[in-house]
C-alpha cells in the first residue's frame, strides 16, 4: 500500500472530535510514508487532513473539477492538484491513484464516493479496502442500514463484512494492511449463492 484516499466533509461538522481525527489522519498517513489522495479542497475536514499531512512532510495529491477550483475552494499548497473536467473524472482519478479508501465524517458527497468504491470492490473491479473511521459513533446508523441489505437478501454477508469500521485512523490503517478481498460478486461461488 502506497496511497490512501480520504473522503470527508467540506465542512468541519459540529463535533470537535471530527476535526481532531482529520488532523490525526493526515499526520498518520504522512508519517507512514503514504501519499494522501483526496478531493483537493482547502475547506472543512478536507482542508484539515491535507494541511496535517503536509505539515508532517507528506505527499498530498488533490483532484478537483475545474468549476470548483474556479470557486476558489481548491487547496493551493498541495504537492499536486489535478484539475479535471467533471465529478466523474474526479472520482475515477482518485480511484486510480489510491490503494485504499477511508471515510472520515462527511455529508452526501462522502457517502456517494465510498459507496461507489465499495460497489466496484464487490463487483471485482478492484481489490482495495474500503472503510470508515467511526468518530463518536458517526457511522453507527449507516452500519445498521448496510447490515439490513444482507438481512433482507439484497447482498451476501461477505460483502457487508468487507467494509471495515475503526474507532480511529491508526486502527483503520492496521486493518487496511491486513485486508484480503472476498471473491467478486459475479464469480462462480457468488453466483451459486444467488446474490
Amino acid at each position: 500500500m502506497k496511497s490512501i484516499c480520504i473522503y470527508c466533509g467540506s465542512a468541519q461538522g459540529t463535533n470537535p472530535a471530527f476535526l481532531t481525527e482529520a488532523v490525526t489522519a493526515g499526520t498518520l498517513i504522512a508519517q507512514a510514508g503514504l501519499t494522501l489522495v483526496y478531493g483537493g479542497g482547502r475547506v472543512g475536514l478536507m482542508g484539515a487532513v491535507a494541511d496535517a499531512a503536509l505539515a508532517a512532510g507528506g505527499k498530498v495529491v488533490g483532484v478537483m473539477p475545474a468549476d470548483l477550483v474556479s470557486q476558489e475552494i481548491g487547496h493551493t499548497g498541495l504537492t499536486e492538484l489535478r484539475v479535471v473536467n467533471s465529478m466523474h473524472e474526479r472520482k475515477w482519478a482518485m480511484a486510480e491513484l489510491a490503494d485504499g479508501f477511508l471515510c472520515l465524517p462527511g455529508g452526501p458527497g462522502t457517502f456517494e464516493e465510498i459507496f461507489e468504491q465499495w460497489t466496484w470492490a464487490l463487483l471485482g473491479f478492484h481489490a482495495k479496502p474500503c472503510g470508515f473511521v467511526n468518530v463518536s459513533g458517526y457511522y453507527d446508523l449507516l452500519r445498521q442500514t448496510i447490515q439490513q441489505m444482507a438481512d433482507n437478501g439484497f447482498i451476501a454477508q461477505q460483502y457487508v463484512d468487507m467494509l471495515m469500521y475503526a474507532e480511529d485512523t491508526a486502527q483503520a490503517l492496521e486493518q487496511f494492511r491486513a485486508y484480503v478481498a472476498p471473491p467478486p460478486k459475479w464469480g462462480v461461488a457468488a453466483v451459486e449463492q444467488r446474490y
